[in-house]
């Protein structure tokens, strides 16, 4: 795969929402591909480019743990917040004191995961941008550490560290995680192109890897 890299992630706390659970938080048994793509962003984010997740690594034991956020309930009207760009009203604003709330949560503990990817080119890519010189930049990125902005293991205060993969790091497999295990539907990805469309797959996850099927927004075909 010309445009493929490997990253290695990992963190205390992760929590992947499940969007059947309205009130309380419960994640996902892993990483999702969505919230995998959002990591890579946070690493190397061009408009030229389009991540793609093919493959998710568990390299750690499934565990769970139930804790208590504090969340605010409520969130600024958009309309208003379009009047006050245009300088029809003043800017809407949240109290946090008077508008929060604590939530239990259903969390992933002591979680470590390895993407493999690859990325298509876009209809934005200008003359200067090529696969290469992308996938270079990633790569060199990865292995330095650098972000855009720091990754988030499913909300932004679970922190994402990053690094690379090191050589035969993959040939093992934690014995707890060893056989297949069903995760049920899981969230492939939003297609922003059609409404905010949520898509969903039926997620396996066989000695510690989940395939990801192929998924193309609407209206944006790969390169």
């Amino acid at each position: 795969m010309t445009r493929g890299i490997q990253i290695k992630v990992w963190g205390d706390y992760a929590l992947f929402s499940r969007p059947e659970f309205k009130t309380e938080r419960a994640s996902y048994e892993v990483l999702t591909p969505s919230a995998a793509r959002g990591i890579l962003e946070a690493v190397h984010w061009k408009r030229a480019i389009r991540w793609v997740i093919d493959r998710i690594h568990v390299r750690r034991p499934i565990r769970f743990e139930t804790i208590r956020r504090n969340e605010v309930a409520g969130k600024a009207p958009y309309t208003s917040a379009r009047q006050a760009a245009r300088g029809e009203k003043p800017m809407p604003y949240l109290v946090v004191e008077d508008d929060r709330q604590q939530r239990a949560a259903l969390v992933l503990r002591d979680v470590e995961y390895v993407i493999e990817a690859h990325f298509d080119m876009t209809d934005r890519a200008g003359p200067g941008d090529n696969p290469a010189k992308h996938l270079e930049m990633a790569r060199r990125r990865i292995e330095r550490g650098q972000c855009a902005w720091q990754p988030s293991l499913g909300t932004r205060e679970f922190t994402a560290f990053f690094g690379p993969v090191e050589p035969g790091e993959l040939e093992t497999v934690p014995d707890a995680l060893r056989g297949e295990r069903d995760l049920g539907w899981m969230l492939h990805d939003i297609d922003f192109a059609d409404g905010m469309t949520p898509h969903f797959f039926h997620a396996v996850l066989r000695d510690g890897v989940l395939d990801v099927p192929p998924f193309t927004p609407r209206g944006r075909a790969a390169s």
